[in-house]
């Protein structure tokens, strides 16, 4: 259980989402399902599918903040890393995650609000998504607990600092690089082998690993402070009337959209550090497309 005020726990305020009544719908994209009502005798068939509104006015503090941004610079991130939001009109259910996730890479209006990056230039999505790869993944984290391992196996000093290690491949390399990539490590799984796929690490994760010419941190609070601000950012909660305990209410969907020539969103190519995820508050309405591009980040914020 989560305690108030416990130490390094997320401050998200004391303001609760209200549970709200959903009609269990199968939200589908431009499918037909029939209902059959056997009291009545008679069957009704309904198309129904979500729709999206991008928010322009919606801000995130990790782009808007300066000292992150520099960060961003110097991890080889900036310019390549993005969020944007949309409203959806209909409720969310996680069963529905492939559909949703299909429908969303073929409405017109959050189509026509998406760029990727192809050889350092923003381009369109041109041709018609036919197919998106959806990956839920877990999200539970209300704490930053899951790193305290980290700070007492061997992978830190004692000042903080990383504790280099040898490579064949990498001059500059370390214990947390390991404990990272390297299932051989012998630090792998000081984070749980659960805690490993939960939405938190993968982006502290992706924070460490950064972009092509990632200049990489001493230490690793610019690491963890970096991954509770954007976790905040991206990450609803509520508290529960009874329990008084926090849990988080979003849905993490890590995606891949299709074209007729294969994978075209968030990249052609397979490469950890090209992602793109679907975060979708279902109490709100809103969802949240994270995303980052691999490859040379901007030299000025």
């Amino acid at each position: 259980m989560v305690k108030a005020g416990a130490v390094r726990m997320f401050d998200y305020g004391h303001a609760e989402i209200d549970m709200v009544g959903t009609a269990e719908f199968d939200v589908t994209c431009g499918l037909k399902r029939k209902m059959n009502l056997s009291t009545a005798g008679e069957s009704y068939a309904f198309e129904q599918s979500f729709s999206f509104k991008p928010l322009p006015t919606k801000k995130f503090s990790f782009l808007q903040d300066k000292d992150t941004l520099k960060l961003f610079m110097k991890w080889s991130m900036l310019g390549r890393i993005t969020a944007q939001a949309y409203s959806f009109d209909h409720n969310f259910h996680t069963y529905s995650s492939d559909k949703f996730a299909l429908c969303f890479f073929r409405d017109p209006d959050a189509v026509s609000s998406l760029r990727k990056m192809e050889s350092g230039v923003w381009v369109p999505l041109v041709k018609p998504v036919v197919h998106v790869n959806v990956e839920p993944m877990p999200c539970s984290k209300v704490s930053m607990e899951l790193f305290d391992p980290i700070y007492s196996c061997g992978i830190l000093r004692p000042s903080g600092h990383r504790v280099k290690c040898f490579h064949d491949v990498y001059p500059d390399y370390d214990e947390l690089q390991r404990m990272l990539q390297e299932e051989e490590s012998e630090h792998y799984y000081v984070v749980g082998r659960e805690e490993r796929g939960e939405f938190l690490f993968l982006l502290f994760k992706h924070l460490c690993l950064g972009g092509e010419l990632c200049q990489y941190e001493d230490t690793i609070d610019a690491y963890i402070n970096t991954t509770k601000q954007i976790y905040k950012d991206l990450i609803s909660v509520q508290k529960d009337p009874e329990t008084k305990k926090i849990n988080v209410v979003s849905t993490v969907l890590k995606v891949c959209a299709y074209d007729e020539s294969g994978p075209c969103y968030p990249g052609k190519r397979q490469e950890e550090q090209t992602f793109a995820y679907l975060i979708v508050d279902p109490f709100k309405r809103h969802v949240t497309l994270f995303s980052h591009f691999y490859g040379v980040g901007n030299f000025t914020v």
